[in-house]
């Protein structure tokens, strides 16, 4: 049994879900099927996510919603047109659920957003369930509650409860049905719906794979592979074939937007292998994300990601290293402000913590600056803007030991100093911060190490 995924490029129009539906005739194992809210039709179209966020924030605000609910139930009403499914009465319904939806009651006015922001989702899988079995495939639309998923935490970064896997497990599959679940929420114990992090479709793939036991969970988006490098600063870069779960974090959480870091997780525990294809082109074999041990590369480098958008924090203090509580009254600061950090790399007297920039805002920043000086009062103390993180990631890394020496070289041909260095133990990675203007010189520089290492691997 599979469990597929649409990306919401894969199902942004018509000629879109037809692909999918197609997809969905091809192999009768294909049984779940993991819908997205649509797309971007084309450069500067909007997200119907999008669209729904200010739907909501004009509801709160008070404003009228007139325009941007006719945007959105057209998008609907255009994909059910194009397969002669009564697109007006469609979005009638749906305009009455949406209604209903701004009625409701809701804690605060997150809860309201979250709620607002899974509807992209909620009414794709109605419309896609009701286009299957208009072409002749028995569908039926199955909400998050009838499968026993429930969720806990903040509306907008929902985590599932564990036990939502044994209810999955004891969860009847249909032999002859198709279940289209909406994608990227959830509900809690009290029935508000929350949502996972963004991307979080892969997540609800992610987690029915897992709960469900899949053989196979494919991801259709509309790459034919994952690269190992990002196209839009490599020309043509190579496809990477196959990957490890522990690569495919790195490289998530590094920059590599398609698949979601959060989302591997539940198919690293359930041990289900995870196939990222091609809407576009569904007969190419994609990218394999498999257990390190199913894995034999024969590269060292596998592939090489960069995210903008960093901040360092540098503290010096002389005999740091000698106390105990040094660490621990930075990071009660930092919980005190709900700011988590990406990198620490340390130094007899010193220490650098990076974090996202988004996290510390210019307040935030101003506060914990304070706040961490009262408490640990540095030598010095001062922030790193503008970082970009470049990451090489290959399981390789562990098996040469000259290769940190090349990547350091390599960077050193086009005058770019890592302004931090961090490597852990497991050796799969290799992190440096460069200012951000360096990001695209430095990716570059290190692909052309990479394709090297690849070539004369063959």
């Amino acid at each position: 049994m599979k469990v597929v995924k649409f990306g919401g490029s894969s199902l942004a129009n018509g000629p879109q879900v037809a692909k999918a539906v197609e997809i969905m005739r091809a192999d009768p194992r294909r049984r779940v099927m993991v819908v997205s809210a649509p797309g971007k039709r084309f450069g500067g179209d909007a997200k119907v996510t999008d669209l729904l966020g200010e739907l909501a924030a004009a509801i709160l605000a008070g404003q009228d919603t007139a325009s941007l609910l006719g945007q959105i139930l057209g998008r609907y009403r255009s994909i059910a047109d194009y397969f002669d499914l009564a697109g007006e009465t469609i979005a009638d319904h749906f305009r009455t659920h949406l209604r209903t939806l701004q009625e409701s009651d809701y804690p605060n006015s997150e809860y309201l957003l979250a709620a607002f922001l899974a509807q992209g989702e909620w009414m794709n899988a109605h419309l896609i369930a009701a286009v299957l079995q208009h072409e002749g495939l028995p569908a039926r639309w199955v909400s998050p509650q009838d499968l026993g998923m429930v969720v806990a935490g903040p509306p907008r970064l929902a985590q599932l409860l564990p036990d939502s896997y044994d209810r999955l497990a004891n969860f009847s599959l249909p032999a002859d049905e198709i279940l289209v679940v909406p994608g990227f929420f959830a509900y809690d114990a009290q029935g508000h719906i929350a949502t996972f992090a963004r991307g979080g479709s892969d997540i609800t793939g992610s987690i029915l794979a897992r709960g469900l036991h899949a053989d196979l969970y494919e991801n259709f988006t509309d790459v034919s592979a994952i690269y190992a490098a990002d196209p839009q600063i490599i020309a043509h870069p190579r496809a990477i074939n196959t990957l490890t779960y522990r690569e495919m974090r790195e490289l998530s959480c590094a920059g590599f937007s398609v698949f979601n870091d959060e989302a591997i997780v539940p198919a690293i525990q359930g041990n289900v292998r995870i196939n990222v294809k091609n809407t576009n082109d569904p007969e190419a074999p994609g990218t394999l994300i498999a257990p390190t041990k199913e894995v034999n590369h024969h590269h060292l480098i596998t592939g090489i990601a960069a995210s903008n958008g960093h901040i360092a924090l540098y503290i010096h203090r002389y005999l740091l290293n000698r106390e105990v509580r040094f660490p621990l009254q930075i990071l009660q600061v930092l919980a005190k402000y709900h700011v988590s950090y990406e990198q620490m790399p340390a130094g007899v007297d010193d220490l650098t913590i990076i974090f996202s920039q988004k996290q510390v805002i210019p307040a935030v920043q101003t506060a914990m600056t304070r706040e961490i000086r009262a408490a640990v009062q540095p030598d010095v103390l001062r922030w790193i803007p503008n970082l970009a993180m470049v990451v090489v990631v290959g399981e390789g890394l562990a098996h040469r030991t000259d290769l940190v020496a090349q990547i350091l070289t390599q960077l050193a041909t086009v005058e770019i100093a890592p302004v931090i260095i961090s490597q852990g133990a497991a050796r799969i990675n290799l992190t440096m911060g460069v200012d951000t203007t360096q990001a695209a010189a430095a990716i570059q520089a290190l692909y052309a190490l990479s394709a090297e290492d690849y070539n004369n691997a063959q």
